[in-house]
């Protein structure tokens, strides 16, 4: 039986991935590069590894790490200036509490995740909320699902992940619980295989289809 739902931050429940572009792209634009949207989406979004390819392939005078501190304090002023829910999270987070514990588990930083949850009031329905600060190795690797599995004393089995990107699903599957996958405008072309299914959208995320993974 499905006790649990754990969900990825951006692009499933936040509309996030565009303002991570563009706080990379303030960045990489000081830096002499200008990097479009579908690269983005190919290196940083499906791959996982956006600064070290941008550091390798332009040659960049900085490391991989240090990018990404230079893009957090852009990206966190883009935040303040807005962020907003994808279509249906915020009803799919209250349909879904009445019958499942709901947790969160993202690569995206505590301080980050914070603001976000704060600004769009999604906190109360997640508890815990797993951030990259509470596990070793990121996505694809499955360690992001097993400490929010574990945060909440359920077995894998116990659990289902709600996931937007082929990346994210391969960690849930290799934690050994079953995705949901609800692609968006940056993923609908990833590969979901093995995922229990694939939704158009959120409004589809219901306790009755939770149900039929058991």
């Amino acid at each position: 039986m499905i006790r649990a739902v754990l969900f990825d931050l951006d692009g499933v429940l936040t509309d996030t991935e565009r303002l991570h572009w563009a706080a990379y792209r303030c960045v990489l634009l000081d830096l002499g590069v200008d990097m479009g949207l579908e690269e983005y989406r190919r290196w940083f979004i499906a791959r996982g590894i956006g600064p070290e390819y941008t550091c390798r392939t332009y040659r960049l005078p900085v490391a991989p790490d240090e990018l990404r501190a230079l893009k957090a304090p852009v990206y966190r002023a883009l935040l303040e200036e807005g962020v907003r829910p994808m279509p249906g999270a915020r009803e799919a987070l209250a349909r879904l509490a009445t019958s499942h514990r709901l947790a969160l588990a993202t690569n995206t930083a505590r301080a980050e995740v914070d603001l976000i949850l704060a600004r769009l009031g999604l906190g109360p329905f997640l508890r815990p909320t797993i951030t990259r600060e509470d596990y070793v190795r990121a996505k694809p690797a499955p360690d992001a699902y097993l400490a929010a599995a574990a945060a909440l004393g359920l077995a894998a089995a116990e659990c289902a992940v709600v996931e937007d990107t082929e990346r994210g699903a391969a960690a849930a599957l290799a934690a050994g619980i079953p995705v949901i996958a609800v692609p968006n405008d940056l993923t609908f072309d990833n590969d979901f295989t093995g995922c229990a299914c694939r939704l158009a959208s959120l409004d589809e995320l219901t306790a009755e289809l939770l149900g039929r993974l058991t």
